[in-house]
């Protein structure tokens, strides 16, 4: 399921539009592999007619119902996340029935960390960590396909998105402050750190 088009802004253009990584169902998956082979092997060493009278039986029957319940949920959650970035901010989007959202302006992007483990990198999906200016400080984006690749897409968006246009106007000035700002609070920037950029900003006014 793509991310609908009529949510999007004036000008604006997907560029990334990803579903998580299928790595995000091996775990129930597995979960219901392994409750399907206990309960053969229980049932290979019990009477048929006994199984499900037993407490045992009835353990390996929840465990399956539970696992299945566990990759349903799963699965529908994966079909109806995406992960978007547009050409003006980045998107996490999920939700079955009811949608919640998460966005980041690519202006208050300030740095993108990927993350893989060995398994991860093999499979080729990882996690996202974005740190943006204002309150929200980091957001992790878990289960990313090809998180290398996505970050070096978000690199360049945010980098052309800076250097568009030439002098700053007062809007952009005030976004770039705020987003200092909350690099200062975070502890990310220096006070003298913070003056200096902010002096920057004012004299390019």
């Amino acid at each position: 399921m793509a991310y609908p088009r009529r949510l999007l802004n004036d000008h604006e253009t997907v560029v990334v539009d990803l579903h998580p990584h299928w790595w995000c169902l091996v775990k129930p998956i597995a979960l219901l592999v392994a409750a399907m082979v206990a309960s053969i092997v229980v049932l290979l060493q019990t009477e048929a007619r006994t199984l499900p009278r037993t407490g045992l039986g009835w353990s390996c029957l929840g465990l399956i119902v539970v696992a299945a319940w566990w990759l349903v949920a799963r699965s529908l959650r994966w079909v109806t996340t995406n992960f978007v970035i547009t050409t003006q901010r980045v998107i996490d989007r999920w939700g079955v029935l009811s949608k919640h959202s998460t966005e980041i302006p690519l202006e208050r992007v300030n740095t993108v960390i990927s993350s893989q483990g060995l398994l991860e990198r093999l499979v080729g999906t990882g996690d996202l960590v974005i740190e943006s200016g204002g309150e929200s400080g980091q957001q992790r984006f878990e289960d990313i396909r090809n998180p290398n690749r996505v970050k070096g897409v978000l690199h360049g968006l945010v980098h052309e998105r800076q250097h568009a246009g030439g002098a700053p106007s007062g809007r952009s000035v005030a976004d770039q402050l705020e987003k200092f700002e909350g690099m200062l609070r975070r502890g990310s920037l220096t006070q003298d750190e913070f003056d200096a950029q902010k002096q920057r900003l004012l004299e390019q006014l």
